[in-house]
């Protein structure tokens, strides 16, 4: 008899080279993920690594100071925040530029970036400068108002630099390169600290400065940074070879608009996004002076949080911006995906370590040997413990939104409205000041808002990428 051989179905076989291509993908894409996220996390850590140690610095003064630093830095990052949205599509406009191997349209997108920038400091700076009236009329306390412009004084001086950086950044990220942002913001952090030490408290001979010494030293260290950056992108390779400064002058006004269109929802959105966590602090700042230190620390402890997947995500609009640009349909879900899985998985671990280093992170911002501090520091492990229910749906909510590199920008403006102002800020009031809940019920209306905004933001992305992957199959 001849000898029966069974051989696998030719579909089974074809199924299973799929699925070990669809691996590699998968594998390849992390791969180019975790390398061009990296950095970019290091970075915004090493941001509000400065940050926190202005406000670890500002505390020792006492509580009334970190809560008037607590009202300047809402109002800074509003303002902030909605310039660095207009030169967020800076990343996905020139990464498709990139991998479409049109290199001057990369530098073009620089180069409005540095112009758009200066334009955006004038209201950012005038806006800080109204700082005390602003905070006032929202009725906060006069002397509160009055230390907050203080420090809003010091930090206007350096948003032109700040944002120049910003555009410099967003233009290395898109070109695969963004380590040499890394290593100047990692060395500003020591020269950051020093200069606040030695600012604040009025250090070797030098005049005692307290909260306007801080923001001081913050515009110094942006200014150092940003001639550092401005120097890796025009002086060494492979940034030189794009000749980023050339025809400098020349003013682009067909790209300028294509940025206002594309990044005015940005910006919007950023505003009302971050525009809710002010409204929050306003209202925590009418229940007590406790109430306000306790979510100031329990914001700055959620927004180092939120700085890995801000990376991530950054990573996430830059690699769907190269898919883009290389027309490849597939290859945009698979970007988003791998990025999304990446970030919650980091902020998952994260919640953990913060619900169990809840009190110890609150101690760290506040002096034990100042009268009722207790108090203070309870309301914090509380608020940390609010706080921690939504990390993993903010870190969704934050790659989610690398559909930028779709130019998709409009709907998840709508989102914003919906999920943060009409149901998580309007739930926080009713919980924190009617129901009286206080800061609990406005960090709980805070999660819930959040959750809703990763829900609609994780689904315009699958829908969005699904559509594209078809098309490019058809």
């Amino acid at each position: 008899m001849d000898k029966i051989v069974e051989t696998e179905p030719a579909s089974a076989s074809w199924h299973g080279v799929t699925r070990r291509a669809a691996s590699q993908h998968l594998t390849i894409e992390l791969s180019e993920t975790v390398k061009l996220a990296w950095p970019m996390v290091l970075t915004q850590l090493a941001q509000v690594a400065m940050m926190t140690t202005d406000l670890a610095f500002i505390g020792h003064i006492g509580p009334e100071a970190l809560a008037a630093a607590a009202l300047a830095v809402t109002l800074y990052l509003v303002s902030f925040t909605f310039g660095a949205g207009l030169l967020a599509p800076i990343a996905p406009l020139a990464a498709q530029a990139y991998a479409a191997g049109n290199l001057a349209m990369v530098r073009r997108a620089l180069r409005t970036g540095l112009w758009a920038a200066l334009m955006l400091s004038f209201p950012i700076i005038a806006f800080a400068f109204r700082g005390e009236q602003i905070l006032l009329a929202f009725g906060q306390a006069p002397n509160a108002a009055r230390l907050a412009q203080q420090y809003l004084v010091g930090l206007a001086l350096g948003v032109v630099p700040a944002l120049w950086l910003q555009a410099i950044r967003n233009f290395m990220g898109a070109v695969n390169r963004p380590e040499p942002i890394s290593w100047i913001t990692l060395a500003a952090i020591p020269l950051n600290a020093l200069l606040v030490y030695l600012l604040v408290y009025g250090k070797l001979g030098l005049p005692r400065l307290e909260l306007f010494g801080a923001a001081l030293a913050s515009t110094l260290v942006n200014c150092a940074m940003f001639l550092a950056g401005l120097w890796f992108a025009t002086m060494r390779r492979p940034f030189r070879d794009y000749h980023v400064l050339a025809d400098l002058w020349q003013f682009d006004w067909p790209f300028l608009r294509q940025l206002i269109v594309i990044g005015t929802p940005i910006s919007i959105a950023s505003l009302m996004q971050y525009g809710v966590l002010s409204a929050a602090a306003l209202l925590a700042g009418l229940i007590s002076t406790s109430a306000l230190a306790a979510h100031q620390i329990a914001l700055q402890i959620t927004v180092i949080i939120s700085m890995i997947p801000f990376g991530i995500s950054m990573a996430a609009a830059v690699r769907v911006g190269h898919t883009v640009g290389r027309n490849d349909g597939p290859a945009i879900k698979r970007a988003g995906l791998v990025a999304m899985l990446l970030g919650i998985l980091i902020a998952a671990l994260l919640t953990v370590a913060v619900i169990v280093a809840r009190f110890e992170i609150a101690e760290l911002f506040l002096d034990k040997s100042a009268g009722d501090v207790d108090a203070t520091i309870g309301l914090t492990a509380e608020l940390l413990m609010v706080a921690a229910s939504f990390f993993v749906t903010d870190a969704a909510q934050s790659i989610a939104a690398g559909g930028r590199g779709l130019k998709d920008t409009r709907v998840p403006l709508l989102f914003v409205g919906i999920a943060y102002w009409l149901i998580g800020f309007s739930l926080g009031y009713v919980l924190g000041l009617k129901i009286g809940l206080g800061a609990i019920g406005i960090w709980i209306g805070l999660s819930i808002g959040t959750t809703i905004y990763a829900g609609l933001l994780v689904l315009r992305f699958q829908v969005l990428a699904s559509g594209r992957a078809l098309r490019d199959v058809a």
